[in-house]
């Protein structure tokens, strides 16, 4: 497994479909005159609506979703493999799915993920969320194989849920990708440290690319797009703008923090209390 340059892609999405694919693609662009080969949106990448009844209306089924083919297009053009973090894709008439897509350089969609783990708080801030009104979760969890290596797809919330990972990482993952959209509030709190928390105990490199900003709904994202190395090592880290950070992953470093401490190898059956 080679090294290689990835990148993170920081967004702060509206409700304008094209207008989103537009500003995705100069970003992504961006990415590719900067070395990357492997390039990652955030979650939302192409629709951040007011509420979740809005994001149904202007949500499509996969088949006639306007930003795959401009995506997969871009993708074979440029030669990258290029992660769309998540786009809302209508499923029924009452949900969409939360789901990434891995695209490849030939532009052939070779992964996606549906997110599991679905947001439904209620903070401090008086911010509340039920992602799971108009969102119907997936079940599967994604390991893809890919040139670089085998990646494990997740998003967003899924961070909070460590098993997922480690269940990746046992399987061979190399990199762990959190396409996000954290809210500010949250962010602040706990975006650094379970993500960093997350690479150490699975050794494993996250990447992690992210909405940031006030958008146009008012909503508040903490930005922040995070490159992190297996042994906890924050290697490219963005702010609140949108913007591209890049890094180069070795795998080899992988291999390395694992056998410093090898604790995947060490899971023990309990009982449960």
């Amino acid at each position: 497994m080679a090294a290689f340059r990835a990148a993170c892609v920081q967004l702060r999405s509206t409700d304008d479909v094209a207008e989103n694919i537009r500003a995705t693609s100069d970003l992504i662009r961006e990415a590719k005159a900067k070395g990357a080969q492997f390039i990652a949106t955030p979650e939302n990448t192409t629709l951040m609506a007011p509420d979740g009844g809005a994001k149904l209306e202007r949500s499509f089924d996969e088949a006639h979703d306007p930003a795959l083919p401009a995506f997969t297009a871009l993708a074979e053009e440029l030669g990258v493999w290029l992660l769309i973090g998540s786009l809302a894709i209508k499923v029924s008439d009452t949900k969409t799915a939360n789901r990434s897509f891995l695209i490849d350089p030939k532009g052939r969609i070779a992964a996606r993920y549906s997110k599991i783990h679905l947001f439904d708080v209620d903070l401090p801030s008086r911010e509340k969320y039920r992602e799971s009104n108009t969102v119907a979760g997936g079940d599967s969890a994604t390991l893809v194989e890919t040139p670089f290596g085998k990646i494990g797809m997740t998003i967003c919330y899924d961070l909070r849920f460590p098993q997922l990972y480690r269940a990746l990482a046992q399987k061979g993952a190399f990199l762990l990708t959190v396409p996000s959209a954290f809210t500010e509030t949250t962010g602040k709190a706990h975006w650094h440290v379970l993500l960093r928390a997350r690479a150490i105990e699975n050794g494993a490199f996250v990447l992690a690319p992210a909405q940031g900003g006030t958008h146009a709904n008012g909503r508040k994202t903490y930005g922040h797009s995070l490159i992190i190395a297996p042994w906890g090592e924050i290697l490219a880290e963005g702010g609140t703008e949108p913007g591209v950070i890049v890094a180069d992953i070795d795998p080899a470093a992988v291999t390395d923090a694992r056998s410093r401490v090898p604790s995947l190898q060490h899971d023990r059956p309990h009982k449960t209390p």
